[in-house]
């Protein structure tokens, strides 16, 4: 599993490589206060990796709900699986 996840990080990293080598056009990227010439690969993984990190905070309060969920629900069934461990142990008596 090790060997295929190696081989996916090298296909995605030459890849990425060669998008860097094909897009090195110069570009202007102009915001409000200044300018600023920067190369077209550069932008597009700025603007990319920006928008995985707003991803990523925009699920992270879902991801804490469901995190807290599984807890309370393992929580439950540790007390669920220790009171049936109990009443196993429990010697049965005939009326």
């Amino acid at each position: 599993m090790k060997l295929i996840k190696l081989a996916f990080f090298l296909f995605f990293l030459l890849v990425g490589a060669s998008f860097a080598v094909l897009n090195s056009a110069p570009v202007m990227l102009d915001y409000y206060f200044s300018t600023l010439e920067l190369p077209l690969s550069i932008v597009l993984i700025a603007f990319m990796a920006l928008g995985v990190f707003l991803g990523v905070f925009a699920c992270s309060g879902f991801l804490l709900k469901l995190r807290h969920e599984n807890s309370t629900l393992k929580r439950k069934a540790s007390l669920v699986h220790e009171e049936v461990k109990n009443l196993r142990t429990i010697p049965i008596r005939d009326q």
